[in-house]
């Protein structure tokens, strides 16, 4: 921000407003002190992260709804299955003992990341709980790349890593706009505000 904006309006709020931050964006608090965007800059930057909350909520729906309905993944061994993959990624992965947890019941290990996936998926694009999906979309990422990405040579081949890094910053931000998160956060707000007046 510019000093002359930080400058703007620095009276009393009665007088014209005060410049505050609005998550690293410019704002003018107004009547009320409800905070209005300054142009399409902060409107950009307002919504940056809902496109990468829409590609990764809809890929770990598509991802959790495939699994599901595919009889061969679910499966214990054979082409195609999860029990199958795991034996395959077992002496290659970082983490090999993970990948014996996964062998002594691959079938719950497939429902249990599809379903997963499905939770993750679902929570960031609705936007509830959108911090706690987008650590479980973190971890389950960082578990396929340090299982079935591991291998990959050079390792920006495998696409495990670029999808755990896409998550960190929904992570840090959470859903902050457009989400069930703020609707209920406000209601909150104003059930408080009216036990309290």
């Amino acid at each position: 921000m510019r000093h002359a904006d930080r400058m703007a309006g620095s009276g009393t709020a009665g007088s014209g407003g005060s410049v505050h931050g609005m998550g690293g964006m410019g704002g003018v608090s107004g009547i009320g002190g409800q905070q209005q965007p300054m142009g399409i800059r902060a409107t950009a930057g307002r919504y940056a992260l809902l496109p990468l909350r829409i590609f990764l909520g809809v890929t770990f729906l598509y991802a959790g709804i495939d699994k599901l309905t595919d009889s061969a993944f679910l499966s214990d061994s054979g082409s195609g299955s999860i029990g199958e993959l795991m034996r395959q990624v077992r002496d290659t992965s970082a983490v090999p003992w993970l990948v014996d947890q996964a062998l002594k019941d691959p079938t719950a290990f497939g429902y249990a990341m599809a379903y997963g996936e499905l939770a993750v998926g679902l929570g960031i694009l609705v936007g509830l709980l959108s911090r706690l999906a987008a650590f479980g979309g973190a971890l389950i990422s960082l578990s396929l790349w340090l299982t079935v990405s591991w291998q990959s040579d050079p390792y920006y081949y495998g696409n495990d890593l670029a999808y755990l890094m896409a998550w960190l910053p929904l992570v840090l931000a959470g859903a902050p706009y457009l989400s069930l998160d703020v609707v209920i956060s406000r209601r909150r707000r104003r059930q408080g505000s009216q036990l309290f007046t």
